[in-house]
């Protein structure tokens, strides 16, 4: 009795407050949303609007992705259908009522009265000649009354010819319309099987993209959470024979700059990140070898000009100075710096932890790669 009467344990107290709730112990918490950002991969790095990460993150993808594709395929998936120049935009056009339409009907008029009138000519031959035939045959019984019988089988004879003749006419002028009609039904079939054919192949090609878009081990770009106000990463795969993010991130410049059209409402600047570490001096130098080899080699005839461009987001532990010194540092003799005219240009961006390191050519020129400075109109 006594533990029928102890009352539940329940997670309201007396004050009418819920408790916390805990997990059982040793299981894993299931966390929503993007994996955060890590060391040892490559991507973009993005900038927008504080707020706007989610949308920015989607649009980026987009971006990315058409850009991409027009490395590969080299074909431009952005261009819009070109309009007619005789159809001015943002016109007001108004119709009105004029003689011309009256001519088009009366044309029209005219071409089917003439077909009619082809028709009725044909019929009145063929009346005519029937009845041309019953007179000379009433003439002959006129004529001749006592030969019945001869008569009789040449008007039997006369009026099945006539009657053959007017058929035969008839049959004409119906063969005369049925082969357009038929070619236009073996151009209809044949026309329906090859749309039949282009709709089987294009729904095969959705549903193969549709499967690999499902399939999150095969894509190519997929969003990292950075941790950030306004700060966007797309991470993307390492992948034998497809283009680098320096070269798609390149490409997306001069193409916004020589176009000027418009990409994006929320993303600001996009920068390629190669190579990403934990924040540290020792952990930078390190990483940062394989790309000095691929930029800056030690023996070359055309040395090149750099500078260093370092920011760091929710990280103030770190020395600005002793982190743009070892960069610069690392880099080989025969390349010199040059702050303000530089061929190559190394970014430092630090998010909490994680550095992440790319080179960019142009980087003034092309307007610090702000993708809404690039498109916006020349004032």
């Amino acid at each position: 009795m006594a533990t029928e009467n102890k009352a539940k344990p329940s997670t309201v107290t007396n004050k009418g407050k819920k408790r916390k709730q805990y997990l059982p112990h040793n299981k894993a918490v299931k966390k929503k949303g993007a994996y955060p950002l890590r060391p040892g991969v490559q991507g973009f790095f993005i900038t927008c609007d504080g707020g706007r990460e989610r949308q920015a993150a989607h649009e980026a993808l987009d971006v990315i992705d058409s850009f991409f594709e027009e490395l590969v395929n080299g074909k431009d998936f952005r261009e819009e259908p070109a309009v007619l120049p005789n159809k001015p935009l943002n016109k007001k056009i108004t119709f009105s009522y004029s003689d011309d339409e009256g001519d088009d009907d009366d044309d029209k008029g005219d071409g089917e009265g003439e077909e009619e009138g082809q028709e009725e000519v044909i019929k009145s031959n063929a009346s005519k000649e029937i009845d041309a035939s019953q007179e000379n045959l009433t003439n002959k019984d006129l004529d001749h009354p006592n030969s019945d019988d001869v008569c009789h089988g040449k008007v039997t004879e006369e009026n099945s010819d006539n009657q053959k003749d007017g058929a035969n006419i008839e049959n004409q002028a119906d063969n005369l319309e049925e082969p357009p009609a038929k070619k236009q039904c073996l151009e209809t079939d044949t026309s329906k099987s090859a749309t039949n054919e282009k709709e089987k192949s294009i729904d095969k090609l959705i549903e193969a993209e549709l499967n690999e878009l499902g399939d999150k081990s095969k894509r190519l770009f997929f969003n990292l959470d950075s941790g950030c106000n306004g700060v966007v990463f797309v991470q993307m795969r390492k992948r034998d024979g497809v283009p680098s993010p320096k070269d798609i991130v390149q490409h997306m410049m001069t193409s916004a700059a020589s176009t000027r059209k418009h990409m994006s409402r929320f993303i600001l600047r996009v920068l390629p990140v190669e190579v990403a570490c934990y924040s540290s001096e020792e952990e930078i130098t390190r990483a940062m070898k394989p790309l000095i080899e691929q930029y800056f080699p030690v023996e070359t005839q055309n040395p090149r000009k750099f500078a260093v461009l370092y920011e760091a987001r929710a990280n103030s532990g770190i020395d600005r100075m002793k982190i743009i010194n070892s960069v610069a540092k690392s880099v080989p003799a025969p390349h010199k710096v040059d702050l303000s005219n530089p061929d190559m240009t190394i970014v430092v961006e630090i998010v909490k932890t994680i550095c992440l390191i790319g080179v960019v050519e142009k980087y003034k020129e092309l307007a610090k790669y702000n993708l809404r400075q690039l498109t916006s109109p020349k004032q």
